[in-house]
């Protein structure tokens, strides 16, 4: 099989969807690996290490697209590679469909196969593809949390961790999954006053054991996320419901009963975020203010740290990427059930009750799902 690795486009977007290594090992498999000129370098890998794993370098992202059978790259197509979808062409990326419609319309009419990253699905729920990505995002967004609360960026002025004789900020974290904890782990470990929701209890109970009773946990409810936040500093969105849109759990109007100069970091932006008034930014212009509140909602969060990102994010998905170079995309699916769920798109239709959902739109039995 071919597998063509195109440079990432996206505003900010520095990370690669392959590695040398992963390379090297598609090679050993007879498989071709096209990679597009300078496609590592904001991940600090260079073209000459491509090369030296038995990567072809090409120029042209165009010619990448055309002569590929197999996509790989880290974040959804843009604007300007519309033009090279193609039916049947097997693009396997970060999709996060049920945030735009348009992109899902414009994939549908390309007939496309697209496999989503973040829809790859274990039997017990996990989410293999996105949890590295999730670690460090929820990692990352305490850290942006403590930028934003900075006075230069229009914030309180509040250092996460306090000082002798003054309080830690108070964090609260909506959601207690992958980057909920991830963000608890850091803003603990700083020394912050953390607030932790989630719908399940024994995960809010394994969490407060793990952190040594240092953290409240609240089951989450519309009354008790309002009094909780309004006296927070800073306020992190965490949730996340596979394929699908996030829910709004902080309206408008809770968010005007925060503090002025307090934060929110809304790591689900991606899935249409979970404040009423967040709406995607870029690293290069990554906040704004509303409603008093300074907003960090970056859609690509793990982009801020390309190099550890890029070898996180490949070593997830490379065994997946060699299954369906060796094997095919036909039967990869069916021998593999978590990547069957991964398949959103397919010759114009989707598959992915998710999305389908999100938008009202017809969604059709996947294809692949009746194989034993």
């Amino acid at each position: 099989m071919i597998i063509g690795v195109p440079k990432e486009v996206k505003t900010g977007e520095k990370r690669v969807a392959m590695t040398p290594q992963g390379v090297d090992a598609l090679v050993s498999h007879h498989h071709r690996v096209l990679v597009e000129k300078a496609a590592g370098e904001g991940s600090g890998v260079s073209d000459a290490e491509f090369e030296r794993a038995g990567a072809i370098l090409i120029k042209s992202a165009g010619e990448i697209w055309n002569e590929s059978d197999l996509i790989v790259k880290v974040k959804e197509p843009q604007e300007q590679e519309f033009l090279y979808l193609r039916p049947g062409k097997i693009l396997f990326t970060y999709l996060h469909l049920a945030a735009s419609e348009a992109l899902t319309r414009r994939l549908l009419e390309s007939r496309i196969i697209g496999m989503a990253y973040e829809t790859v699905q274990e039997q017990d729920g996990s989410l293999p593809l996105l949890r590295p990505m999730s670690e460090i995002a929820g990692r990352a967004s305490i850290l942006a949390g403590g930028m934003c609360l900075e006075a230069r960026h229009g914030g309180r002025g509040v250092l996460l961790c306090g000082a002798s004789g003054v309080p830690p900020a108070k964090v609260v974290i909506l959601g207690a999954g992958v980057v909920g904890a991830n963000a608890c782990k850091v803003a603990v470990g700083l020394g912050a006053r953390v607030s932790l929701f989630d719908v399940q209890a024994e995960r809010l109970r394994y969490l407060h054991d793990i952190t040594q009773g240092h953290i409240a946990t609240f089951i989450s409810n519309r009354m008790t996320i309002e009094e909780e936040i309004s006296d927070a500093d800073l306020v992190v969105g965490a949730v996340l419901i596979p394929g699908t849109q996030a829910p709004r759990l902080v309206t408008r109007q809770m968010l005007r009963g925060m503090r002025p100069g307090s934060a929110i970091v809304d790591v689900s932006v991606d899935q249409g975020g979970c404040f009423e008034t967040a709406k995607p930014t870029t690293h290069e212009h990554p906040t704004y203010i509303e409603e008093g509140v300074v907003h960090y909602c970056v859609a690509n969060i793990p982009g801020a740290y390309p190099r550890t990102s890029t070898f996180a994010l490949t070593n997830a998905t490379f065994p997946y990427i060699l299954q369906i170079a060796d094997l095919g995309l036909e039967k990869a699916l069916a021998e593999n059930e978590p990547l069957r769920r991964g398949l959103n798109l397919i010759d114009g239709k989707i598959v992915c009750s998710g999305v389908a959902q999100s938008f009202g739109m017809a969604c059709i039995v996947n294809p692949f799902s009746s194989i034993p």
